[in-house]
């Protein structure tokens, strides 16, 4: 099987956007590198776009939002029917190409990376499918129409998925749109492009321009023929976009940082709680926005809980991401290994106990952006480890002595994105759920439902993403008084 490079070397890709469907030059010459974060090698350049090429792809976006937003609902979930199939065909030089350009396990990229962004694909066809866009309130048509032209800003951690919740939803709802891919890890964006090329979605549709925030996604959120954006990212990312957006009154939904509490209550499972509580704020080596990297535990069982925390760490495997054996690569980027190597340092200084990992490469590594996985308890809520977004493998366990107080520590954050809660009381532990400032709360690790709304309160973020909400999100409502 070649390789994500030798599959769009071979379709002359990489090089290129894809605008008004077509794979075209870019207007300027600067460039990115993408660069392997396990060897930490240049492995391929790639152009970022400028304001040339952002107005290029709007005017695209523009023209085709005629004829589309009127397509019916049969039309637009046909062709992503089409789609989902093309990115399953394309399921391992997917999990290949995230695995090279963000340091994804292999394993992990094929069993969870690659497979839930396609649900996203699913999901939105079948609320396509079961949407009424017309209802009727006494004499008066309630309408739901495509909000126009959107520009949708994707991020590095979980690049594949980001795309189709986003992409997805606003294709069903009629919109066009404009992608900006993160420039950290650009290629799979380029293989979404050529299913969605593939799958017969009309030019124009669908524009993919890379480039950094400064060069196109500025450009995207100030223009004034794009009528929404949608950002996951960083908190002081949104906020620049929210504020370039805000001269031409677009909507904007944002999707940004966090610091998910996980609170184990006294009658938890603490085997399961405690070690499964560790694999979820480490999922994704910790690079997620929702991760729950703060254990609020009771502090009469902080010793039992401490010791099955370290048992739990130790089964991770750190390593080559292409190996079937490892459980975790490299943290995805230099910039974000340096970060969290900082943050380890000042959770150190602070006075927070280290549990097990600390600085430095993963296994004495010397190459690549491996970092141990690591622990801190008798961590206070004051910390900067405990309030401060690291994205990284690190977890902070907290102790409390009253409920009161772990519902307290739960909300003692600027951000509210999503939550955990371990308890065998049902009603004590929807209770606690009910009292966190968190768009997402999850009762003793259920499945995930990709049906379920997910956002943030506070510095999170505002609108919400998958199932019906996601769709609505791209959908203006409009009165027609007198319609029956």
């Amino acid at each position: 099987m070649m390789t994500p490079l030798e599959h769009l070397s071979r379709n002359g890709h990489p090089d290129k956007f894809f605008i008004d469907g077509q794979w075209v030059e870019p207007s300027g010459t600067a460039t990115g590198a993408v660069v392997n974060p396990a060897t930490e090698e240049v492995v391929s350049q790639f152009p970022l776009g400028n304001g040339e090429d952002v107005d290029a792809a709007v005017a695209a976006a523009r023209r085709a939002f005629a004829t589309w937003s009127r397509t019916t609902p049969e039309d637009r979930a046909g062709l992503l029917d089409r789609l989902q199939a093309l990115l399953e065909a394309r399921g391992e030089l997917l999990a290949q190409c995230l695995s090279l350009e963000m340091g994804a396990a292999i394993g992990y990229a094929r069993s969870t990376q690659v497979p839930l962004a396609i649900t996203h694909v699913k999901v939105a066809r079948d609320v396509l499918t079961d949407f009424r866009f017309v209802k009727q309130r006494g004499q008066t048509a309630v309408t739901h129409e495509p909000i126009g032209v959107c520009a949708l800003i994707t991020p590095w951690n979980w690049p594949l998925y980001q795309i189709t919740a986003k992409v997805s939803p606003a294709l069903a709802a009629g919109c066009t749109i404009v992608l900006k891919p993160s420039e950290l890890s650009p290629l799979d964006a380029l293989l979404f492009a050529e299913a969605i090329e593939e799958a017969g979605f009309p030019a124009g549709v669908f524009n993919l321009v890379q480039g950094d925030g400064p060069g196109v996604g500025m450009g995207l959120a100030s223009h004034p023929d794009v009528d929404m954006i949608s950002i996951t990212g960083s908190t002081r990312a949104g906020i620049a976009v929210a504020q370039a957006a805000a001269t031409t009154v677009k909507r904007v939904a944002q999707e940004l940082g966090g610091k998910s509490p996980n609170v184990i209550l006294p009658d938890a499972d603490l085997d399961r709680a405690v070690s499964l509580g560790v694999a979820a704020a480490f999922r994704n080596l910790g690079q997620s926005c929702s991760a729950p990297t703060r254990m609020i535990v009771p502090r009469a069982l902080l010793s039992e809980i401490e010791a099955i925390a370290k048992r739990a760490a130790a089964q991770i495997v750190i390593g080559d991401p292409l190996s079937e054996a490892t459980t975790h690569g490299p943290i995805a980027n230099r910039a974000q290994f340096d970060r969290i190597q900082t943050m380890i340092g000042v959770g150190i200084s602070e006075g927070a106990r280290l549990l097990t990992g600390g600085p430095g490469r993963a296994h004495d590594l010397n190459v690549g952006f491996y970092v141990k996985p690591t622990i801190f308890s008798d961590v206070h809520t004051s910390m900067r480890i405990a309030q401060e977004e690291v994205f990284g493998p690190v977890l902070c366990i907290i102790p409390y002595d009253t409920i009161e107080e772990a519902i307290t520590i739960a909300n003692d954050t600027v951000y509210g994105l999503g939550a955990h809660v371990q308890g065998k009381d049902m009603g004590a532990a929807r209770d606690v759920a009910s009292r966190i400032r968190s768009g997402q709360v999850h009762l003793n690790y259920p499945a995930w439902d990709p049906h379920a709304p997910f956002g943030g309160f506070k510095q999170s973020g505002n609108g919400r993403e998958y199932g019906i909400e996601g769709m609505l999100e791209y959908l203006e409502v409009k009165s027609i008084l007198g319609y029956f």
